[in-house]
């Protein structure tokens, strides 16, 4: 009886090997698994499930803040620059001349009140506002209105609303708070008119200037405010108003007998003077003391709005340099910065950077660096390891079954903490899988070899 061929033994041989391989594959190759265990490093297997969410959540943690220059806005407030010396007082008046005849305004039609520089704004509303010191529930908030139209709020950055009607200024307001990504419903009211006056001078009691609000006040009203007129012969007391270049004469005692010119509407801009008389000249160096003030403030408004867009640039671009410096150092990593690590069956195996200034979840690092490979990964076998001491003598590893997706939902709510390891275990398949990957390459050589000796 002849021996066994050569195929014969191989095939032997194959057989023999493929069962000592395959009953002690652990020695051939070996994975990495999670169990829970006493030794030097004591592990504990705790499932992630909506009753233990919180205790993991429990773990303190700060999340790295932004450097100040992601937060500053370039803007700065207009300061009144000094204004030299003032035009001389106009001359009192020496004569009592003829009474004069009445020359009144063209009439005006009503408008909306129109926003301007100094008018402070009450915002009702606005997300992360303190509560006002009215009582009143909702949150509010106070803006003066700057040199360059707009208020400054932070997180949102300036809104323009000079010249805007106050519904105009809510729309603005409203889209600056959507691009900003906060809720629009926010309401706004004056709560000072400082940017419209009519100014009342000569023989009142209180010269002044009256601002001018929702509701234009009436030439009565100006006065009142003014304190009324002095102790004048009503007989020869006229008031002047000085309006878009325009002089116009009322008699007081118009005023006081014709409900009609006492209701007459003063705008903003205009310049009232009341004197004993057609002191035509009187009355002109008062015009021109109004006027030459009012071209001083508008010279001295224009010099300090060039200075603060010019401050404003400044201010930009030293944040733009100071933000790309930081996002450069953050790209060559020398920004000290908290991590996890993702290990086992996901898409990348690496470290994954904790944000700014909020919570990471457990969905952020797995999804935003690819997910766990359907081919390869076990939903079933999802972990994060955290340890429980400096040394790392105690794990704890949270177990996510994701079998059924709908759990899923908890990765998004488990916050990571810095140093969590994130391990996803693989498929059985996927273990079989590199054992033949392994074995069948290193059998074959081995056969062959048997076979030609």
């Amino acid at each position: 009886m002849t021996g066994p061929t050569a195929a014969t033994r191989l095939v032997r041989w194959l057989v023999a090997a493929g069962v000592a391989l395959l009953t002690g594959c652990g020695a051939a190759y070996v994975s990495p698994d999670v169990r829970e265990a006493a030794g030097p490093v004591e592990v504990q297997v705790v499932p992630v499930t909506p009753v233990t969410l919180p205790r993991a959540n429990a773990v303190p943690y700060r999340p790295r803040t932004l450097p100040a220059a992601f937060a500053a806005l370039a803007g700065a407030s207009g300061q009144w620059r000094g204004a030299g010396a003032l035009p001389e007082a106009a001359v009192p008046p020496e004569e009592i001349p003829a009474p004069v005849s009445t020359r009144l305004p063209p009439r005006v039609e009503d408008a909306p009140y129109r926003l301007g520089v100094g008018d402070v704004l009450l915002v009702t509303g606005l997300p992360g506002a303190a509560p006002d010191q009215t009582g009143g529930a909702a949150p509010r908030a106070r803006y003066t209105v700057q040199d360059d139209g707009s208020i400054a709020i932070p997180s949102v950055g300036r809104v323009a609303v000079v010249g805007r009607t106050i519904a105009e200024a809510e729309e603005e307001l409203a889209r600056a708070l959507l691009e900003a990504g906060l809720d629009p419903a926010a309401r706004l009211e004056v709560a000072e008119f400082r940017a419209h006056r009519a100014v009342v001078g000569g023989a009142v009691r209180a010269p002044r200037a009256v601002a001018i609000g929702l509701q234009r006040p009436t030439l009565a009203e100006v006065l009142a405010a003014a304190g009324g007129v002095e102790q004048v012969d009503e007989r020869f007391a006229v008031v002047r108003l000085f309006r878009d270049g325009r002089l116009y004469e009322i008699p007081l005692s118009d005023i006081g007998h014709n409900a009609s010119v006492a209701a007459l509407p003063v705008l903003a801009g205009d310049v009232i003077f009341v004197d004993e008389g057609y002191d035509l000249e009187r009355a002109r160096a008062y015009f021109e003391q109004q006027i030459r003030l009012a071209e001083l403030r508008q010279e001295v408004r224009a010099r300090a709005l060039a200075e603060l867009e010019a401050e404003i640039g400044r201010r930009r671009a030293a944040l733009e340099e100071a933000r790309r410096n930081f996002l450069a150092r953050v790209e060559l990593d020398a920004v000290p910065r908290d991590h996890v690590y993702l290990a086992g069956e996901v898409a990348a195996q690496g470290r994954f950077a904790l944000p700014f200034e909020r919570q990471a979840s457990l969905a952020d690092a797995l999804f935003g660096e690819g997910g766990v490979p359907t081919e390869t990964g076990n939903p079933s076998q999802i972990y994060v390891l955290r340890a429980e001491t400096a040394d790392g003598s105690r794990v704890t590893a949270w177990h996510l079954d994701a079998r059924n997706a709908a759990n899923l939902v908890l990765a998004t709510r488990f916050e990571l903490r810095p140093n969590d390891v994130i391990f996803v275990a693989e498929q059985p398949i996927t273990r079989w899988h590199r054992v033949l990957r392994q074995f069948v390459p290193a059998l074959i050589t081995s056969g062959v070899s048997a076979a030609s000796n």
